[in-house]
C-alpha cells in the first residue's frame, strides 16, 4: 500500500555537503528525513520556487525529454529502504501505459515537485523505519 506524503521541510546547511528533506504523510503524523546532496536540495528548492535558469539543469532536461516524447510524470514513489538507503520509482504515463523508472529519491522528488506530481511512500518503508 502507498501512503501519500508531502515535502514538509527542506533543511539547507551550506557548511556541510549532506542536506535534509523531510517527508510527512498527508493524513497522519508519521514523517522521516532523507539525507541528500547539495546539488539535489538546491534543485528541489529552485523548482519549488519556480526559479527559471537561462539553460536547463538536469531535472529540467529530464522534464523536457518526458514532455517531448508525450509522457507525463504521474507520481513519485519511495518504494524501499535497505541498509539505510532509500529507493524510488518514477511512474510515467506514456501512450496510456505506465512506465516505472528506478531513481534516487532526491532526483525523483526534484523532478516531481517541478511538475506537480504527488509523492507516495510504500507502507513497508514506514515499517522499516521503525526497526
Amino acid at each position: 500500500m502507498e501512503v501519500e506524503v508531502e515535502l514538509s521541510k527542506i533543511i539547507i546547511n551550506e557548511a556541510v555537503d549532506q542536506q535534509i528533506i523531510v517527508l510527512k504523510e498527508l493524513e497522519g503524523e508519521r514523517s522521516f528525513p532523507i539525507v541528500i546532496g547539495m546539488t539535489e536540495i538546491l534543485a528541489i528548492d529552485r523548482r519549488l520556487k519556480n526559479i527559471q535558469l537561462p539553460r536547463p539543469m538536469t531535472h529540467d532536461l529530464l522534464e523536457n525529454v518526458i514532455d517531448q516524447i508525450g509522457g507525463e510524470v504521474q507520481k513519485v514513489v519511495i518504494n524501499d529502504l535497505s541498509n539505510g538507503t532509500f529507493y524510488a520509482r518514477l511512474h510515467i504515463n506514456l501512450d496510456g501505459e505506465t512506465v516505472e523508472v528506478d531513481s534516487r529519491p532526491s532526483d525523483a522528488i526534484a523532478l516531481g515537485v517541478g511538475v506537480g506530481a504527488p509523492i507516495f511512500v510504500d507502507e513497508q518503508v514506514f515499517g522499516n523505519m521503525q526497526m
